[in-house]
């Protein structure tokens, strides 16, 4: 794999990754692997997924092991590499905690005389491309310590290494600043949504007497005062999802027809599912042409479209922030008047909530147009609803312009990644 480097600048040198630190398997010796008693303690336990999405900093993690996790398994140190093998391949991310992780997952422990473990991490992304097609090639599609142990790569001077890395972070540290502002505004705008529309916070407190909390009068003023027989606010109703949404299907042109494919139009599949606090879809993996749109069974959803995967991974919802077709695993739930495209999204994401609370927290395998008929969801009043798509577009807009500045700033560190790691840019140079 070193046939990729045609020549290094000066002062670099070709090394294995052994050559510049500890580099083993993680640990995960139970089977079956997913019996419970290894699972619910204090330890962090990471898996490939969680590497996948943590955009090279490992800052939180969906699973903790028990002791008893914990002694089938090791505790990495904080500054572990991590480098994924199997499911997710070639995927890598810097431990932020101490934390376990299974043998799917390969830890690099730089010795700092020799390496600054988040220019390695960098150079691991630019070979990602590289290792996933070696592992394609493979039985198993994966890759092994003997993969890692054949790869060669170049690396500059120590503080070359630190400064590339400075320069690289600076652009990662914006991207987790944008993440971090998303979560807060998702979660303002998601307790909105709860307290008015779930808990019924402002009708409460009206009914004793009390001014709504952090409400002004004027808002105050569209919310009834008490509660009719059906235990709703006054004048609002129960009702399908179905009457407050129109529910679109989508399809996926031919494969084997090349005219249909690597168009300019997004064509979205599960895989292109946001965060959750990251709310919008901007673009997808795969796109189609105009010929495939018009000749296959998908359709083009508007601005505003919330869409919520029904099969496979069910559950997973994205808001439409371009026009774009999506596959038929999907549904799109587009607002009737006087809904909005906000308030559409949040009574999804509680329908997902229900859903989950009704399977007892184990994977609901399926949503059908049957599923959102007999949903039922409280309608309010129109100028209630007004009122909440008012307060909520900015927030909304935020998480969409973080998203969009985190794009630029992603494609900007792509591009200039390969020129760092082949010295063609000079990091002692100030022009």
């Amino acid at each position: 794999m070193a046939g990729e480097w045609q020549e290094i600048p000066s002062g670099w040198r070709m090394v294995k990754l052994r050559e510049l630190g500890e580099v083993n398997r993680g640990k995960s010796k139970h089977r079956p692997r997913y019996a419970d008693h290894l699972y619910g303690g204090p330890y962090p336990f990471i898996q490939t997924g969680d590497i996948k999405a943590s955009n090279g900093r490992i800052t939180s993690y969906t699973q903790t092991y028990s002791e008893a996790g914990l002694a089938q398994s090791q505790l990495w140190p904080a500054g572990t590499m991590c480098i994924t093998i199997a499911a997710n391949i070639a995927e890598t991310g810097i431990l932020e905690f101490p934390a376990c992780f299974p043998d799917s997952v390969v830890g690099f422990i730089a010795d700092k005389n020799k390496a600054d473990i988040y220019f390695i991490e960098y150079v691991f992304r630019f070979l990602r491309q590289r290792l996933q097609r070696e592992a394609s090639g493979s039985v198993q599609d994966n890759i092994n310590l003997a993969t890692l142990d054949r790869l060669r790569f170049p690396i500059p001077p120590l503080e070359t290494q630190r400064a590339i890395a400075h320069i690289l972070g600076t652009l990662d540290d914006k991207i987790e600043l944008n993440r971090r502002t998303n979560q807060t505004l998702e979660a303002i705008a998601k307790a909105l949504f709860k307290s008015w529309f779930v808990d019924f916070d402002p009708v409460r407190a009206k009914l004793e007497g009390r001014q709504p909390e952090g409400m002004d009068a004027e808002t105050a003023a569209l919310f009834p005062d008490g509660f009719g027989e059906d235990g709703l606010p006054r004048g609002w109703v129960n009702s399908s999802h179905l009457d407050m949404v129109e529910a679109f299907g989508g399809g996926t042109p031919k494969t084997t027809n090349s005219e249909y494919w690597n168009g300019t139009i997004p064509w979205f599949s599960v895989v292109d599912a946001p965060a959750e606090t990251d709310v919008w879809v901007l673009d997808t993996e795969k796109k189609i042409t105009q010929k495939g749109l018009e000749e296959s069974a998908t359709r083009l959803l508007p601005v505003g479209t919330t869409i919520i995967s029904a099969r496979g991974t069910v559950g997973r919802l994205a808001l439409v922030g371009v026009g774009m077709a999506m596959n038929q695993s999907c549904y799109g739930l587009y607002p009737k008047p006087p809904f909005g495209p906000f308030f559409a999204y949040f009574v999804a994401r509680n329908l997902v909530e229900t859903l989950q609370q009704q399977a007892h927290g184990s994977v609901f395998d399926t949503i059908t147009r049957a599923t959102l008929q007999s949903a039922s969801v409280v309608i309010p009043n129109p100028q209630v609803v007004a009122r909440f798509e008012q307060i909520v577009k900015p927030l909304m807009d935020g998480i969409r312009s973080c998203l969009e500045e985190s794009r630029t700033l992603a494609a900007l560190r792509d591009s200039l990644l390969p020129k760092l790691l082949s010295g063609e840019l000079n990091v002692g140079k100030t022009e």
